[in-house]
This record gives C-alpha cells, sequence and structure tokens, in this order.
C-alpha cells in the first residue's frame, strides 16, 4: 500500500515534469492534479506545497543540481531525472514545515531514489543519489 505523502510526491512529480515539458502554466498543473488524480484532501495539500516550494525556489535549487552534477549538466539530464531533483531538493531545504512534520533529508532521498527507480531509467537511482548526497553532505546534512 502506497502512504499518503508517497501518492502526494508522485503527484507532485507529475505537476513538475508536465511544467517542464509543455507551456502550462502552474495553475494548470495544479488543477490537473486536483481533476486527474484520486488522492485524499492531504496528500492533495502536500502535492500543491511541494510544486509551490519548486516553483519558488526553482533558481536556487538548479544552480545547486548544476554545480553537484556537473560531469552531467542539468540541461542534459532526462526531465524525469531534474523533476525527481527538484522534488527532493525542495522538500530537504525549502519546504516549510514545523519540525514535527519536516521529512527527514535521508527520508526524502530514499524517496527520490524509489521515484527514479519507478520513473526514470536504469541510471536514475545511482544520479539521483549522487547528486543529493553531494548536495545534503555539502550543506552539512549528511
Amino acid at each position: 500500500m502506497t502512504g499518503i505523502r508517497r501518492k502526494a510526491r508522485i503527484a507532485a512529480l507529475q505537476a513538475l515534469y508536465e511544467l517542464d515539458c509543455t507551456k502550462h502554466k502552474p495553475e494548470e498543473a495544479l488543477a490537473h492534479l486536483t481533476i486527474e488524480e484520486k488522492l485524499p484532501q492531504q496528500a492533495l495539500s502536500y502535492s500543491e506545497e511541494l510544486v509551490r516550494a519548486v516553483l519558488q525556489h526553482k533558481p536556487e535549487i538548479d544552480a545547486l543540481i548544476k554545480k553537484s552534477a556537473s560531469t552531467f549538466p542539468a540541461e542534459h539530464m532526462s526531465i524525469i531525472d531534474r523533476s525527481i531533483l527538484r522534488l527532493a531538493l525542495s522538500e530537504i531545504l525549502f519546504h516549510d514545515r514545523t519540525p514535527v512534520d519536516k521529512t527527514p533529508f535521508k527520508v526524502a532521498i530514499n524517496e527520490a531514489i524509489e521515484l527514479a527507480k519507478e520513473f526514470g531509467s536504469d541510471s536514475s537511482p545511482r544520479l539521483i543519489n549522487g547528486v543529493l548526497g553531494a548536495i545534503t553532505t555539502e550543506r552539512g546534512l549528511g
């Protein structure tokens, strides 16, 4: 059985992927979450929070990805890998929740790796783990 936060991350990933592939506005992608996904309200709210955090901090997140994946530039990454990294980094670094509700960074990394296994290529989990590991270590989280 998939937990509420996993469902929320999958929905957020779908919205981020849509935003990267289309000229849709964020409001449209978020509306698709409501219409197309049969999510419990708690999961829908969490997915919207994650997407908004990515959009709010996208330049900083992309700069971190570029710095940490210098041998594999972000513009050459698959859209899904880039979206997974953005999602995980927003959850680790910028998602404002109370300390009790905040996702531990190791959990966020593991969830990102699981998303990469499910939606990415064979090399995606290793890339995701490497980039997130480098960033969390640099930030003193790991």
